[in-house]
């Protein structure tokens, strides 16, 4: 299981440096979010071993401290857009829920998991206090999800449809940019989306589609992007990780980056701990997907650093074994 996580991050950040080399990209940022998840993968399953409680609620509180602090998660007035910083937002108060749900699971004294419950609760109520309506729903289904796991005693069909909800959100910047969407669930999803989303979707595919063997390369986009040149305050992404590994890397970075998470599915599947530990931990790493795939999550370092610190709590084998619990 181990020995795939790093075939398949090595090949990714491999691949970065071969699409660089052959487009004069610029694949640092490829390059550090895969150590950002790496690092924390592994920081992830030694602390998680050791201390199978105490981990995991540390670091949702070191997420909700970020989101508080850090001035680019938190939401304030530099953030018109639900999909933008609000995104990664969202995404690291869902991995903080899904931390502290995981933490709930894994303690033995019942007044231990009502508080690491409450710590899940307070949470979803940060992000509804934090004006960040998506982070409040996000974090408030992880909680939910994870409250139901507890009945689910084989978590195979769990996990697939985990990689279902996965695969179908990662289609919808897709069928936007291809205007493929039928017409009235079509209209709710742009009108959903800023004026400047669908054509930054557009112009990641119209890159696909002139070069799909290597792309344009890693951190060229802003600089080809006819829409981004529009825009006052342009990032250089597209805003959707699966368009932008297709328009920078190809169709083999698109399959890398799905391997990457079928890869942590599957480790969640075979892994030691509870079925709620890792179906919390599935349903919470799912939600980042969806918002990297509709936004710009990935590109927020903590947001990486995260996902990898989760998918490795969940995966580590603790030194007590809690199937004799």
């Amino acid at each position: 299981m181990d020995v795939a996580g790093v075939l398949v991050l090595g090949s990714c950040a491999v691949w970065a440096l071969l699409t660089a080399a052959a487009r004069h990209g610029r694949p640092e940022g490829v390059l550090l979010a895969v150590l950002a998840v790496a690092a924390g993968y592994a920081v992830g399953r030694i602390c998680g071993a050791l201390l199978p409680v105490a981990a995991p609620c540390a670091a949702a509180l070191a997420g909700v401290g970020l989101t508080v602090t850090v001035p680019h998660l938190a939401p304030g007035p530099r953030i018109t857009d639900p999909l933008g910083h609000a995104g990664a937002t969202a995404a690291l108060l869902a991995l903080s829920t899904g931390a502290a749900c995981c933490a709930a699971w894994s303690g033995r004294a019942p007044g231990t998991r009502r508080g690491l419950w409450l710590l899940a609760g307070a949470t979803v109520a940060t992000a509804a206090v934090l004006g960040s309506a998506v982070g409040c729903a996000a974090a408030a289904g992880v909680l939910l999800c994870s409250l139901a796991a507890g009945r689910v005693r084989r978590r195979g069909a769990a996990v697939a449809g985990l990689g279902l909800a996965g695969a179908l959100v990662t289609a919808l910047p897709w069928a936007v940019a291809e205007g493929a969407l039928p017409e009235e669930p079509g209209s709710v999803v742009t009108g959903r989306l800023s004026s400047h989303r669908a054509g930054l979707w557009g112009d990641a595919l119209a890159m696909a589609r002139e070069d799909a063997g290597l792309g344009v390369g890693p951190g060229r986009f802003g600089e080809l992007s006819a829409t981004a040149a529009r825009l006052s305050l342009p990032d250089g992404k597209p805003h959707s990780a699966p368009l932008q590994a297709a328009a920078e890397q190809g169709v083999v970075g698109v399959v890398l980056l799905g391997a990457a998470f079928c890869w942590v599915l599957y480790a969640l599947l075979r892994s030691p701990r509870a079925t709620p530990v890792a179906l919390t931990a599935g349903v919470s790493l799912t939600a980042l997907a969806a918002f990297a795939a509709v936004g710009n999550a990935l590109s927020f370092t903590a947001v990486s650093v995260g996902a990898g610190v989760l998918a490795g709590l969940a995966t580590a084998r603790p030194l007590r074994d809690e199937a004799t619990r």
